[in-house]
């Protein structure tokens, strides 16, 4: 699940892209103008904006351009419009932008463009957390020493080689959408069992609206029969 924030002037395009996204699992916030931009961007952290070109008090781009220059541009923003020229969209580019979706926006160019911003938003992400560890150089005085300071170290090696044999239920080697729909589904169907097919406790646990789970539960594939009849 993401943190997305979708940032338009028109009631009905922000109303369908949230409930495309909120669809497909993630975390939602609005905002009609760039005054609410400012105001969401400084109260959270979000994975990726979609942020709209035209709006009445301050443009779309005009916002990026600030972000930038504040240096909070740290998410992917993917700029959308039906009116703008392609010099705009150049001039998004360079200030930052990562892509750009042109109004009516279909639901394929949508989910295609979030996936791509989101992989990039995660590789941006480990790359901080790797640049930002620190380096550790162990520098033992005798072999007893070595043997008792290391343990630690040991023992973190023993489990990052055990980590691949925690993902062998997951074919990691796909594309990010499928393999996060893999994740899901077993996500869903763990909670299911635990709370013995209660719907109403599975939507407390997970965070969601009975009517979002019942959906998504239907598109991942899950069999609610088949975990009543283990419950």
């Amino acid at each position: 699940m993401a943190n997305i924030l979708v940032v338009d002037d028109e009631l009905g395009i922000r109303d369908l892209l949230s409930e495309i996204l909120n669809d497909e699992g993630h975390s939602v916030d609005l905002a009609e103008n760039a005054t609410q931009a400012r105001s969401a961007r400084q109260a959270s952290s979000y994975d990726l904006v979609l942020l709209d070109i035209w709006m009445p008090d301050t443009d779309g781009v005009s916002l990026l351009k600030e972000w930038a220059m504040a240096g909070t541009l740290t998410m992917p923003v993917i700029m959308m419009s039906g009116h703008a020229t392609i010099d705009t969209a150049v001039e998004a580019t360079r200030i930052g932008a990562f892509s750009f979706l042109e109004k009516p926006i279909t639901l394929q160019k949508l989910l295609k463009a979030v996936e791509q911003g989101l992989a990039r938003s995660l590789a941006q992400a480990t790359q901080s957390a790797a640049a930002s560890a620190p380096a550790i150089a162990l520098q033992p005085a005798d072999s007893a020493a070595v043997g008792h300071s290391a343990a630690p170290f040991i023992a973190a090696a023993a489990v990052v080689e055990q980590l691949p044999n925690s993902h062998q239920g997951f074919n990691l080697d796909r594309p990010l959408r499928e393999a996060r729909d893999g994740f899901e589904k077993a996500y869903f169907e763990f909670h299911l069992a635990r709370e013995g097919g209660s719907m109403t406790r599975v939507a407390e646990k997970t965070g969601l609206e009975r009517t979002h789970l019942y959906r998504k539960l239907r598109q991942l594939g899950v069999d609610l029969g088949r975990n009543k009849r283990n419950a």
